[in-house]
């Protein structure tokens, strides 16, 4: 039961968070309150240690501080901010974190680059009639959801908490 909710809530949860700010340019916030909580309700269970609990809350902790200062500053949105301060928990604070925001950093970088390229072609895209998100062409911000979605389908099945669940030692 434990490894299926280590398997599922967090794919399924950045997943919706992904497609949600592609469609609308925002994330739920329950989105964020379900991998917290799920996270505080599995860790026990998932042969976690105090010691190991508390470094994945230091990882979390750090990036929400990070996203926190990059949101004051009007860099990141609130609901990114929150997403990657939640999904952030889940990784712990050692090198799988370092690897899953080096993702978030790249697939980022490659997603405005996409966007503003697609959005300095509206006019042709709206003469072929390509369907894309009216928000997407429209909104002055970047759905960084997507960089962030991406980048833990990538990272996540390399994480210690799963490697953990699947019985797989790590190096």
């Amino acid at each position: 039961m434990v490894t299926a909710a280590i398997l599922v809530i967090f794919p399924l949860c950045m997943a919706m968070a992904a497609c949600s700010d592609l469609l609308t340019m925002t994330i739920p916030n329950r989105l964020s309150v379900i991998l917290i909580a799920s996270f505080l309700a599995v860790a026990p269970f998932a042969g976690l240690s105090l010691q190991d609990m508390l470094m994945h809350l230091a990882g979390g902790g750090i990036v929400f501080a990070a996203c926190f200062a990059l949101f004051a500053f009007g860099i990141m949105g609130g609901g990114d901010a929150k997403i990657l301060a939640a999904s952030a928990l889940w990784f712990g604070f050692d090198q799988s974190l370092l690897v899953y925001i080096i993702y978030v950093s790249v697939f980022g970088g490659l997603l405005s680059l996409a966007i503003i390229s697609m959005r300095s072609q509206h006019d042709m895209i709206m003469t072929y009639g390509i369907p894309v998100p009216r928000t997407m062409m429209h909104a002055k911000k970047v759905p960084y959801g997507i960089a962030i979605g991406a980048a833990a389908f990538i990272a996540y099945p390399s994480s210690p908490l799963v490697l953990s669940a699947l019985g797989i030692a790590q190096s």
